[in-house]
């Protein structure tokens, strides 16, 4: 069925997906269009050789982050504050837009140079920002998590608290944007932070994902627990992408979270390989274990199939820390909620799309797993947000997914 995405500027869906992400951040001044089509119509001229084509993704972006940055600065010096907070709003999505497609080189220093300007650009927004939000450090295994704790409602209250992390290669930049602005004007604190394979925590820490998430997420509980704006009974977690897995793990072994948001659903994050080879995860392991390099072989051939089967390997081996296909294989292979759906007790919502083009058949999968109280919720095609995590749909999305925690929470005795 064709949908209105298909084609959208660009051949390959992971370029169409990736520029509708970028333009989704002007619902928040995280973005232009007119500045993300004028980047992308560069872009597309170039297609046709497939690193021709990400060289162009990187310096087309990278320019215009660099042009929009220097705009910020001047406005600044001329005291010009709100224009100044936007142009340094969509350099910095701008400048992340840049980096995407470079991860098949860990080593490439334009991969901490791009994050460097991201970050000092949204730093210097956030300073600017009105209402204001914290910059916070969270305690964890030695070293700190990255965050902003973004507040909600008047001193000495306690409204309730959101934590959101990303899945496979978002941003909490980009999680202020799409869910914390929204969060704060529904009454909601808004805690977004990093974990292990997320955006500075891979970069400058070198720390990968870990397939026990329970132990990221208990040491942000910790943290939004000592607060004094924190209501400890109306906690909730939102997993967002591969964090529709992440979130759910978490929540079967942390029960102080009240509710729990997995968008998208993800029952077994290792399925996506093993369904696009055709192949049962038996049979996958049994390859894997009698011929490795064959797995290795294959699994390279594959990314030449099309960008988002690049992407997803490079990514994968530099995020999960793996030295090799197999390897990231075996990591991947521990991300499976199939011993611990069921301790989820927390009322849980869980997200499919018709579109969703990562965890496809997932959400479902994950759903009946679960034996708490649970909504399945789908995004229709034809409603404008039924790609992965409502991209280009975000205000549907989050009226859907705020709405639920209204009444989910309006249920829980304070």
């Amino acid at each position: 069925m064709a949908t209105w995405h298909d084609g959208f500027f660009f051949k390959d869906e992971s370029l169409v997906f990736e520029l509708i992400r970028v333009m989704a951040k002007a619902l928040e001044h995280g973005a232009d269009l007119g500045e993300s089509l004028s980047t992308a119509f560069r872009i597309k001229q170039k297609e046709g050789d497939q690193q021709v084509l990400l060289q162009a993704w990187y310096e087309e972006w990278r320019k215009v982050g660099a042009r929009i940055e220097k705009i910020g600065d001047k406005c600044l010096a001329k005291g010009h504050k709100v224009s100044a907070r936007d142009a340094y709003l969509r350099a910095s999505e701008y400048y992340r837009a840049a980096d995407f497609y470079l991860h098949d080189n860990p080593k490439n220093p334009a991969i901490l140079e791009l994050w460097d300007r991201m970050d000092s650009c949204f730093e210097r927004a956030r300073k600017l920002s009105i209402p204001s939000f914290e910059a916070i450090q969270i305690p964890y295994e030695g070293p700190t998590l990255p965050g902003y704790f973004c507040p909600a409602g008047k001193k000495g209250k306690r409204p309730p608290t959101i934590i959101i992390h990303q899945g496979f290669d978002g941003t909490i930049q980009e999680l202020y944007l799409g869910y914390g602005k929204d969060a704060v004007r529904r009454g909601y604190n808004c805690l977004i932070f990093e974990g292990p394979g997320h955006g500075s925590v891979i970069r400058k820490q070198g720390l990968p994902f870990r397939y026990d998430w329970e132990k990221v997420v208990t040491p942000v509980v910790d943290y939004a627990l000592k607060r004094r704006d924190v209501d400890p009974k109306r906690i909730a977690l939102i997993g967002l992408s591969m964090g529709g897995y992440l979130g759910p793990r978490a929540a079967a072994y942390d029960h102080r979270i009240a509710a729990l948001v997995a968008n998208a659903g993800v029952f077994d994050n290792w399925a996506t390989t093993y369904d696009r080879l055709g192949m049962k995860r038996e049979e996958l392991i049994k390859l894997i274990q009698d011929k490795p390099e064959e797995v290795n072989t294959m699994s390279w051939e594959g990314a030449k199939a099309n960008i988002t089967s690049f992407w997803g390997l490079t990514n994968g081996l530099w995020t999960f820390g793996a030295e090799s296909p197999v390897e990231l294989n075996l990591k991947q292979a521990k991300m499976t909620l199939a011993d611990c759906a069921h301790l989820i007790s927390c009322p849980t919502l869980v997200i499919d799309s018709d579109a969703e083009q990562f965890f496809s058949g997932q959400p479902k999968k994950l759903y009946d797993a679960l034996k708490c109280p649970k909504t399945y919720m789908v995004f229709k095609t034809g409603e404008g947000s039924e790609l992965h995590c409502q991209a280009g749909g975000q205000l549907l999305g989050n009226q859907h997914i705020f709405d639920w925690l209204d009444e989910t929470f309006a249920g829980i005795k304070r």
